[in-house]
């Protein structure tokens, strides 16, 4: 059944979109906000030679972890730009702070002041992007250098540590300017800016990779079942995902009875939305960043691993298990994401929170006793629910890698799962913004009409 948000959202009238002068200059911020992201995208660090460096990320970082950063950044590792490591260290400090937040009870006490809480944890954030870009930063300008002097390209054009420094500072640089960024389309513009950056960086690649697919199949490189058979499986797993996006299990909170202005007793009812995804997009990018570390860590180093002797056999049969589309990787990956789904859902929702809150406000569970019995109530709930989005999640993420594994078109792993799932849910949440600043505007000239009716009657 719709909500009643969800009726009063289709009742907009989109013919009055010209009208929303505010909505219009918002969309148009956030359009050149990410106009300047892209042309961010193309301008070199300083002592990088483009055109070498993209011959050495053909033959060498495709297939680690540093092509989740590639795509998230639209391409700007690739070319190594200033904003090559895009926006993901300050996803990556958000995530520890909300993590660290929940299990310490400082940060906790500091998230509950409210408005000047939730100010100190987002100075924390910026801080921890500033140390995750130094850190990222150094060790890829270092592992830039190895790869050049392993392969015989001189993609950088004067090793050493100067030249390690520059690149530290630029792309710190570039990443703080992202994250500013996004933080002006938040308040400025429509829709999460660090969300549609990430949007963005993804949306680039996908016409490169399209076209390559429809090329192949005309050309007969690849068959065109296959061609037919990705954009069925595509089209399926959008509509898969924008179903159980928008899935809720909502649990029924009874208030007590009130008295009207009538003197008649009335009781309020209200439901408490449980997502059926909770962790969102968060466990099949961690699972895959840290099953995909290994084969990044050797791709930096120059992919020297001796095969002589037992522990170099066992590292380089451990990187082949590790590619995408293998068995071992395709389990440790379902794996990974079934535990981070449990561990981040648990981290973000506290039923006992939930439970108090409900009892101080003098809301209950029909036939569910407040306190403890409501928490564990809660947390059944929220357990079987996980479940499903579990398994959800992880059909989304390994179907599209098996059936590139199975094809051998491992080229289009980029627009695998944790891709859709971004593009999916960046854009229901855009959309619904969006439905909310026109409904506001239409509220808006209904009450302007009301105040002139009644003027005109006095």
């Amino acid at each position: 059944m719709a909500s009643r948000a969800d009726k009063m959202a289709s009742g907009v009238n989109f013919s009055n979109f010209g009208k929303a002068t505010d909505l219009k200059s918002r969309i148009w911020f956030t359009i050149g906000a990410l106009i300047v992201f892209r042309l961010l995208s193309f301008v070199p660090l300083p002592g990088v030679d483009p055109i070498a460096q993209a011959a050495l990320y053909a033959n060498n970082a495709a297939g680690g972890v540093l092509d989740i950063f590639n795509t998230f950044s639209g391409g700007s590792l690739e070319r190594m730009s200033l904003i090559a490591l895009g926006v993901m260290p300050y996803i990556t400090a958000s995530i520890v702070v909300q993590l660290a937040a929940s299990l310490s009870p400082t940060l906790a006490a500091i998230k509950k002041e409210g408005e000047s809480g939730r100010k100190k944890l987002n100075q924390y954030t910026r801080y921890g992007t500033v140390l995750l870009t130094a850190v990222q930063g150094y060790f890829l300008a270092a592992g830039l250098e190895s790869l050049s002097a392993a392969n015989g390209i001189s993609a950088v054009v004067e090793p050493g540590l100067m030249f390690r420094i520059v690149a530290t500072i630029s792309l710190i640089g570039g990443t703080l300017f992202l994250m500013w960024l996004g933080e002006q389309i938040t308040s400025r513009g429509i829709g999460n800016g660090i969300s549609l950056i990430i949007m963005a960086g993804i949306v680039a690649q996908m016409p490169r990779l399209v076209a390559n697919l429809l090329e192949g199949g005309r050309t007969g490189s690849i068959s065109g079942v296959i061609v037919v058979g990705f954009i069925a499986m595509f089209v399926g797993l959008t509509l898969l995902i924008c179903f159980f996006e928008r899935a809720q299990r909502r649990v029924l909170v009874q208030y007590p009875k009130r008295a009207t202005q009538r003197g008649m007793m009335q009781a309020d009812r209200s439901h408490l939305p449980l997502k059926l995804n909770t962790a969102g997009v968060i466990p099949p990018i961690f699972a895959s960043s840290l099953l995909l570390l290994p084969v990044t860590i050797s791709q930096l180093g120059g992919n020297q691993v001796a095969g002589e002797s037992a522990s170099g056999d066992f590292i380089i049969q451990l990187l082949q298990w590790l590619q995408h589309g293998q068995p071992v990787y395709l389990l440790l990956y379902g794996l990974g994401i079934v535990f981070f789904c449990f561990f981040y859902t648990a981290v973000v929702f506290n039923p006992e929170e939930t439970a108090e809150n409900l009892k101080k406000a003098g809301g209950f569970i029909p036939g569910i006793r407040p306190g403890k019995n409501t928490q564990d109530y809660l947390d059944y709930v929220l357990t079987r629910i996980t479940v499903l989005g579990a398994a959800y999640l992880t059909l989304v993420c390994l179907l599209p890698d098996f059936m590139m594994g199975q094809t051998g078109q491992t080229q289009f792993f980029v627009l695998g799962g944790t891709s859709l799932l971004i593009l999916v849910n960046v854009t229901v949440d855009t959309i619904a913004q969006i439905q909310g600043h026109l409904m506001a505007h239409q509220y808006g000239d209904l009450l302007k009409k009301a105040k002139l009716k009644g003027n005109r009657g006095r």
